[in-house]
């Protein structure tokens, strides 16, 4: 499948068998079991529906859990790629950006983090949108969950 070129606009990841086909199915499934509890209440009908709560609340931990250590990841690779390209004079402050500014930041070009993580640091920038919005050489990263 032919990718066009990554950016702010379009670097949002969607599975779409996951976000378009499981989550609607979740979403169907607990209606239709709640109909079934209000039309033919009984034992199985309410345990059917709590089953159907629970993939839903599964569905949910599943995204949040990949999510979370693909963060974890990313802060890593960043801590680690900021040490070869921060001038030496920030290696101290490199434990002081957050995991919402070390995620953001990992779009930006090795040529334009050093000042970039730098304006992050002294503008105490910390919304995600806002930091990515700020990168002009955006690269790709297609390995994400």
């Amino acid at each position: 499948m032919a990718e066009s070129k990554q950016s702010y606009k379009n670097h949002a990841k969607v599975v779409p068998i996951y976000h378009l086909v499981a989550g609607p199915i979740l979403g169907i499934n607990v209606l239709w079991c709640a109909y079934r509890v209000l039309t033919h209440f009984g034992a199985d009908s309410v345990v059917a529906f709590l089953v159907s709560i629970a993939l839903v609340i599964v569905y949910l931990f599943a995204r949040v859990f990949a999510l979370t250590v693909q963060d974890r990841v990313i802060r890593l690779e960043m801590r680690l790629r900021m040490r070869e390209l921060l001038p030496a004079s920030l290696h101290p402050r490199i434990r002081e950006f957050t995991r919402d500014q070390l995620v953001a930041l990992r779009f930006a070009s090795d040529a334009e983090l050093p000042s970039l993580a730098q304006k992050v640091l002294d503008e105490r920038l910390t919304d995600r949108k806002a930091i990515k919005q700020l990168v002009r050489d955006w690269q790709a990263d297609t390995l994400r969950a």
